[in-house]
């Protein structure tokens, strides 16, 4: 069976730890909406010459863009068993699409993992990574923005029944025993 996975959470809740061992546990492509966009401007797709015009402008790469990339890179063959999306969707029209385009090839999204953490463990953990622009004030307000667009997906994914609340404030094993317990039960 396969296992078509999101990953849900705040910055510094331990998305891309948890992503690198599911990567190295179950053979899945970790796809982020950042390495795609890099891809499809490297490969000078059309979209990612699109893509490239709003990010050198300095500005939000529009959905119907965002979309259209997404589409191309889960039309490759290597995710046919499965993949983990990183960084989409941002939105719910964004998840929207993502569910016309699985509908497309008869496939949808088996689990979405929201990690979560009280904002005191992620602002630790983050001003713990030393970089010169994280300052207390300027991860919580990081912190607030990025909550405020994954709590209507978090209720979106919730509603279908594939949401999972992994708590990420734990030492990765147990973190990762949750996350393990949720992709075995696909198979059941």
């Amino acid at each position: 069976m396969s296992k078509n996975i999101i990953l849900l959470g705040l910055p510094g809740v331990g998305k891309g730890t948890q992503a690198a061992k599911i990567v190295e546990t179950y053979d899945l492509p970790h796809i982020s909406t950042g390495d795609m966009f890099r891809e499809a401007m490297a490969n000078e797709t059309e979209l990612g010459l699109q893509a490239k015009s709003y990010m050198d402008a300095g500005n939000l790469v529009p959905d119907e863009v965002t979309n259209g990339i997404v589409e191309e890179r889960l039309a490759q063959p290597d995710t046919q068993q499965g993949f983990i999306l990183d960084g989409f969707p941002r939105n719910i029209a964004q998840a929207q699409a993502l569910e016309a385009m699985l509908a497309k090839h008869a496939r949808s999204i088996d689990a979405v993992l929201y990690f979560t953490a009280d904002n005191d463990v992620l602002v630790k953990r983050m001003l713990a990574r030393g970089r010169a622009d994280d300052t207390p004030e300027v991860i919580q307000n990081r912190l607030d923005v990025n909550g405020k667009l994954t709590e209507p997906i978090a209720e979106f994914y919730a509603n279908k029944n594939v949401l999972h609340k992994i708590d990420g404030a734990r030492a990765l094993d147990d973190v990762f025993a949750d996350v393990k317990k949720v992709l075995d039960s696909l198979d059941a």
